[in-house]
């Protein structure tokens, strides 16, 4: 396998997924926050509220359009990028894409347009209803497309087909209800909310810098305040939920979450680290940090919810455990080869018609299918994901998690006490949230993919086994033209809403 091949096209999966990610999680947030909006409104008659609700409904429809965009390209790059995975798991892997097309899809595009060009032509409840399909249309969309994703991270509900060389879907409910796409879709989506919130208490900080739109800037500051700091609440559990998945079904993306090398009981969470490089150590055997501040058995809780729990360290995970009950993965490499030799010798006894061999060799099929995904690995540590990426991205996600929930307690303490309007450095740190806000949604992603490296789907099949036979040339070429398309996509859109938000609703020094 061309390695570079691989790298350019993970590189442009990565760069259609950043790009799409830009434009996602404000659609999710900011649906609900502009139906929360248009529901005081309908219940009040406040005409003040009907305008704040459509100056944030325009700044939705634009952020929706350029995304929509982007996320069509990313879900083609299945079939031309990685043509391997979508014929080793199409049957499954589409049935969740299809219903987001048909239903969610749907659901959002016949109801949108009655909630941007039905007011005064419906009446207000049936608007409302509109408004309201639209945030769960879009919110629906995001489960399907993550219950794909989970899967490839928890992959259950299927059976591998010897026959086809693919794997088919054996229960439905399972895939969809599996405790990682749950927990997937529910912190991803509270990810939205948490940055659509901080998006408008920035924007109306914006304002009221300006001495602009008064009115419509506290208002929507104390709907995104409280909003915000409600799933603010939530994200903790479902990121705690989380952490405890990843420790049970991708264990080594939890430890090198921690960069946690020696497994051990007791073991502490590294609240702050910085790492010290070391390209010489290939074997996986030390700890190297510069500095750390740790908090004594909090991993092992975090992991287990028992502070005396073992948690592994990578060495564990990569060269075994036998008092742990762990497989060196050496011994899952060798499985892994007896399993794809296996359907090898299946494949050609059948052609021969010599049912003994094919049944011979369909036993040992099925006793190494678990370990399919290691027969593809080089060696052991191949393994191992990128450390250094994967654990500074989740501690600069947690971190920033944290500054957001101090955001919206400042919001909602400064509105309620009516102080917002002068306060001038709380504003400045609003607007300047907004780009972090981006920065710890794509950060979570890093943690969710990059640490899940090498595999496509866990265990099953590794990137260099899924990706597509042509050639690297086309996928640079489509890559340089993805990067430049989608920069100039971003560049309008942000051009775009900020000569929106500049226009405002035409007030100047209202309250």
């Amino acid at each position: 396998m061309d390695v570079s091949l691989v790298d350019w096209s993970r590189a442009q999966f990565a760069l259609t997924a950043i790009y799409h990610w830009f434009f996602v999680p404000l659609t999710l947030g900011l649906s609900f926050i502009v139906a929360f909006m248009e529901t005081i409104y309908v219940r009040t008659g406040n005409e003040e509220w009907k305008k704040i609700t459509k100056f944030w409904m325009t700044l939705f429809g634009i952020n929706f359009a350029i995304g929509v965009a982007t996320g069509i390209i990313l879900e083609f790059e299945f079939g031309t990028n990685w043509s391997n995975y979508s014929w080793f798991v199409g049957d499954i892997f589409g049935a969740p894409l299809a219903v987001e097309g048909i239903m969610a899809f749907f659901l959002e595009s016949t109801f949108i347009a009655v909630m941007f060009f039905g007011w005064n032509k419906v009446g207000k409840r049936f608007h409302l209803a509109s408004t309201w399909l639209v945030a769960i249309g879009a919110n629906l969309s995001a489960l399907w497309i993550l219950v794909a994703n989970a899967w490839m991270q928890y992959p259950v509900g299927m059976h591998f087909n010897p026959d086809t060389a693919r794997n088919e879907m054996l229960n439905f409910w399972d895939v969809l209800l599996s405790p990682v796409a749950i927990n997937k879709f529910l912190h991803t989506v509270q990810s939205g909310y948490v940055l659509a919130s901080v998006f408008v208490i920035g924007v109306s900080s914006w304002y009221l810098l300006k001495n602009r739109e008064v009115t419509l800037a506290t208002r929507s500051m104390k709907v995104a305040g409280i909003f915000g700091l409600v799933m603010s609440v939530f994200i903790i559990i479902s990121g705690d939920s989380s952490a405890r998945l990843m420790a049970r079904h991708q264990p080594v993306k939890f430890a090198a979450m921690e960069n946690l090398y020696e497994g051990r009981t007791n073991a502490p969470l590294v609240a702050f680290g910085i790492l010290h490089a070391d390209p010489a150590d290939s074997t996986h055997k030390k700890e190297n940090f510069i500095t750390r501040i740790e908090i004594p058995d909090f991993l092992s809780y975090m992991a287990f919810l028992d502070v005396n729990a073992y948690v592994p360290g990578i060495r564990d995970l990569i060269h075994g455990n036998p008092a742990q009950q762990i497989m060196p993965v050496s011994l899952k490499m060798e499985k892994g080869r007896s399993a794809i030799a296996a359907l090898r010798d299946y494949k050609a006894a059948k052609r021969q018609n010599d049912i003994a061999k094919a049944d011979t060799a369909l036993n040992v099929l099925k006793e190494n299918i678990h370990y399919f995904g290691y027969g593809y690995l080089s060696k052991p540590t191949d393994a191992v994901p990128p450390i250094p990426l994967t654990f500074y991205s989740f501690r600069g996600m947690v971190g920033l998690g944290f500054w957001f929930i101090m955001l919206f307690l400042l919001t909602v303490v400064f509105v309620l006490r009516k102080r917002v309007e002068h306060k001038k450095w709380f504003h400045i740190l609003a607007i300047l949230s907004i780009p972090l806000a981006y920065l710890a949604t794509q950060m979570g992603w890093i943690v969710a993919e990059v640490g899940r490296q090498p595999w496509v789907i866990q265990d099953m099949m590794p990137t260099v086994a899924a990706v597509s036979a042509i050639e690297t040339s086309s996928v640079i070429v489509t890559f340089i033209l993805f990067a430049v398309t989608f920069t100039v996509l971003l560049i309008a859109e942000i051009m775009i809403m900020v000569k929106q938000i500049k226009k405002g609703t035409n007030e100047r020094g209202a309250h």
